[in-house]
């Protein structure tokens, strides 16, 4: 007589809803933020500051996981990759994952009332975008755009948390955040717009069977050099920006690592196969990582 496999705890459903094995995908939206912060704090920003932000990426990136799974269960049906998660499987219900999402939301929501007015009025805007997300698919051509809008958000909120006021007015959002978070923000959407393609091209097959929108499809035989263009356009951004800003040589050290792992990720993606580009966006938290090293080396060196 052969065991039978136990079913999942419903902790370990819950953890796997919130991708708690994957945390590439928190990384990714950790590094710009977390840059951004030591950016606007023209070096370490305290503690807190650094608490909120690295308890608030991962609880919004969890909760951005519940919200997706539940927009897209009848799509992940038929992609092998994503057929067995908790929702689509209906291993766990969808009020089950709304109300998981919602408890999540709130509690990072907790987390930014502690910082200011600005900061505050920011997360409202960082979570609508968060919302539309998923239904983007099915509208948009290149819906990843919308998502480099989400993962990018974090730029301008470390800007207003360190540097906004305690007034409550849009006069007081614009500020706190100045012109060249918005470009950094600008940068990092073609960094996401690059790493989230290359996700795209995993499930391209499955995804023209199903109706799917994404980038990969969008962009078609122009895919892989249109991935290759946003990396650099993303560097280019960052590397002259941080000029601007003051960093020096070592910041531009940590670009020069970004880059070679971008051009590592073209030996991986050229061929367009499910497991080399699989693997290229898997890694690509090691890019954000790289530059937040730039960035905090180069001002702890001043």
């Amino acid at each position: 007589m052969t065991a039978q496999a136990l079913p999942p705890s419903r902790l370990s459903l819950y953890l796997d809803l919130i991708r708690w094995d994957r945390p590439a995908g928190w990384l990714l939206l950790l590094w710009p933020s977390l840059s951004a912060l030591w950016i606007a704090a023209d070096g370490f920003p305290g503690w807190h500051l650094l608490l909120v932000f690295v308890a608030g990426t991962i609880l919004m990136r969890s909760a951005g996981c519940c919200v997706n799974d539940v927009a897209d269960r009848e799509f992940d049906r038929h992609v092998k990759r994503t057929a067995q998660r908790p929702v689509t499987a209906g291993t766990l219900s969808v009020r089950e994952a709304l109300q998981c999402g919602a408890l999540l939301a709130l509690l990072a929501f907790a987390l930014v009332l502690g910082t200011n007015p600005a900061a505050i009025m920011l997360s409202f805007a960082a979570l609508a975008i968060a919302l539309v997300y998923p239904y983007a698919k099915r509208v948009l051509s290149v819906p990843q755009a919308v998502l480099g809008v989400a993962f990018s958000f974090g730029i301008p909120m470390a800007f207003a948390a360190v540097q906004g006021g305690s007034t409550w007015s849009l006069a007081a959002v614009a500020d706190a955040v100045p012109p060249h978070a918005w470009g950094l923000l600008l940068g990092n959407l073609f960094w996401v717009l690059a790493y989230d393609t290359e996700y795209a091209m995993v499930d391209r097959d499955d995804d023209l069977k199903i109706g799917m929108k994404t980038s990969a499809i969008t962009f078609g035989r122009f895919d892989v050099a249109i991935v290759m263009l946003c990396y650099a356009l993303h560097f280019a951004i960052w590397a002259w920006l941080g000029r601007r800003l003051g960093l020096g040589y070592v910041y531009l050290l940590g670009v020069a690592a970004g880059v070679a792992q971008a051009l590592w990720h073209y030996t991986l993606i050229k061929s367009r196969s499910r497991e080399g580009c699989f693997t290229a966006f898997r890694r690509n938290h090691w890019i954000g990582f790289a530059l937040f090293a730039g960035v905090t080396l180069d001002l702890a060196l001043r």
